[in-house]
């Protein structure tokens, strides 16, 4: 039986009775898009693209549809994506230890120099690219979101770990994933990744926080996650081909459902039930929507000399580097790309029209199916696949407002 759910400060993820408004449009441009709009499971696409209405007494309406490949329960990898809950859930941890003093932009530091961590961790003092000289949570946040740094990322790991993260998605009514290691380092292996550095908060000479070197030992296998052994081979460490299965079962995990989720509670967190927000003040949501939504160009610390579409693929990601993203159109977002893998979550928004909508998906570009070789199909086959679709939604949304 069809059905019509809506959302009044909730969350709804449902398809609209006798209406899926991505499948009408992939239809109504099969003729233009790519490959990927014939055969979604080829792809592995994953799409959900959610409507916002917003009612005279505040109440949000959220109408949320699906698109893609059939099997929803197959792995996929995605990379930094996963820097969006771990940024948000900084913020959060900062608010439940309330030291006197202590936030976020309160100088932070990684090891110290009478109990090191253990190797191959490394100490972190300093960031040139910060106004003061010195790592932040605030300026650890704005480089994830502007250019996707990884350290930033891996340093707010390190002091979180993930049995706090994991938990907190949990708390928060978030399930099914696993943040599980830090990205974009060369030396650790799953078990060197349990072990975290020494974190220390520290006004001069005072320190308001430190916590010393952990093991956590947190591990879920996600049993319900098929094919965590993936492709036909993979190049090791060495250079060389291995040719059986590449092994994701203890890397990060979350699915397009986490994703929308977590971004919806960051940026509309009006729409979902107080007891699944995260543990945020009006202050925090402010710096996050910065973050997210600036383009590297506008940022002066840090400073970047990036194109706008650097970390934008919904609608722009296979647009020229010189494509100004115009100021009336805000994208606050997280993207992700490893082993032939691209993801974005981006809640959009047109100060125009007063279009506003979330869109979150994934899609799988490896044709050889041969995993940490660097060949993946990204300008040729991934990005037009973000830029094509998020147009198309993009237009129907100023058009069904006009």
């Amino acid at each position: 039986m069809k059905t019509t759910l809506l959302l009044f400060a909730s969350l709804c993820l449902s398809t609209l009775a006798g209406q899926n408004v991505l499948q009408d449009l992939i239809a109504a441009n099969r003729g233009t898009f790519g490959e990927w709009a014939a055969d979604p499971d080829k792809f592995e696409i994953q799409v959900l693209y959610s409507e916002i209405e917003r009612g005279a007494e505040g109440s949000v309406r959220l109408k949320t549809h699906r698109w893609g490949a059939r099997d929803t329960s197959q792995y996929f990898y995605p990379a930094s994506s996963v820097k969006l809950p771990v940024a948000v859930l900084a913020l959060q941890r900062l608010r439940e230890l309330g030291a006197t003093g202590l936030g976020y932009q309160t100088p932070l530091f990684h090891g110290t120099s009478t109990a090191p961590a253990s190797a191959p961790q490394t100490p972190a003092y300093a960031d040139p690219s910060s106004p003061t000289g010195l790592p932040t949570v605030e300026h650890y946040i704005r480089k994830i979101f502007l250019v996707s740094d990884n350290d930033a990322y891996n340093r707010l790991f390190e002091w979180l770990g993930p049995t706090y993260l994991n938990q907190a998605l949990h708390r928060a009514g978030i399930s099914g994933g696993r943040l599980q290691h830090r990205v974009g380092v060369s030396g650790f292996d799953t078990e060197t990744h349990a072990w975290l550095n020494p974190v220390r908060f520290a006004n001069g000479y005072e320190t308001l926080f430190q916590v010393g070197e952990r093991h956590d030992r947190y591990f879920d296998p996600l049993p319900q996650i098929k094919g965590q052994f993936r492709g036909r081979g993979y190049t090791n460490n060495a250079g060389d081909l291995v040719q059986e299965p590449f092994d994701f079962s203890a890397k990060n995990y979350l699915s397009v459902r986490n994703l929308h989720d977590i971004l919806l509670r960051a940026v509309l967190p009006e729409a979902v039930p107080a007891h699944q927000r995260f543990q945020l003040d009006s202050a925090d949501y402010a710096l996050l929507r910065l973050a997210m939504g600036q383009r590297p160009r506008e940022s002066t610390t840090p400073a970047y000399d990036k194109p706008d579409n650097y970390v934008k693929f919904w609608i722009y990601g296979d647009q020229p580097e010189e494509t100004a993203i115009p100021k009336r159109l805000r994208i606050y977002n997280k993207v992700g790309w490893a082993y032939g893998y691209l993801t974005d979550a981006a809640y959009i928004v047109d100060a125009e029209t007063g279009a506003e909508f979330i869109l979150v998906g994934t899609i799988y570009v490896n044709d050889n199916g041969i995993f940490n070789d660097g060949v993946y199909e990204y300008a040729t086959k991934g990005l037009p696949f973000f830029g094509e679709l998020g147009r198309a939604v993009l237009d129907y949304e100023r058009k069904k407002r006009r």
